[in-house]
């Protein structure tokens, strides 16, 4: 590639019917300006598309540590769900045996009150006959009593 340097370092050769070598300098001193700002402008659009490549290569990696990190977070999140769901599935699985352990209890109690209460109202009954038996006893002892008085 051509730089300004070479340009201005460059000697033409002398002829007879040449050019005027004042209006050739003249003009290669504004094409070496020209050219310079050229070159400059041409080094630091190359200098900042490498920055740019640099930074646009960093934002991709961001990106995808960002991707990874949102899967990775959408996975938890679903494993928690499920967790959370088997759990509560567990859960109320514990709690219907658990009831139904205190209602098979409840009936037994039940059950067994009921029997006791029915052992009560025979016992009552017998209790109740035998006083009666025993009371007509004593009546009947009680009337022959006055009859032998009598």
């Amino acid at each position: 590639m051509l730089t300004p340097l070479d340009i201005h370092n460059k000697e033409f050769k002398r002829s007879f019917r040449g050019y005027k070598e004042d209006e050739v300098d003249e003009f290669l001193d504004g094409v070496i300006k020209d050219y310079e700002t050229l070159y400059r402008d041409n080094i630091e659009g190359k200098e900042t598309i490498e920055r740019l490549n640099s930074k646009l290569e960093h934002y991709q990696h961001m990106e995808n540590t960002l991707h990874s990190t949102l899967v990775i977070a959408q996975e938890t999140a679903e494993e928690v769900k499920l967790n959370a769901k088997k759990e509560t599935e567990l859960i109320i699985k514990e709690a219907e045996i658990r009831a139904q352990k205190l209602v098979e209890e409840a009936l037994t109690k039940v059950r067994k009150m009921t029997g006791e209460y029915e052992e009560l109202q025979k016992q009552a009954k017998v209790f109740r006959t035998r006083l009666r038996t025993l009371l007509q006893a004593q009546m009947e002892m009680l009337n022959n009593d006055d009859e032998d008085e009598n």
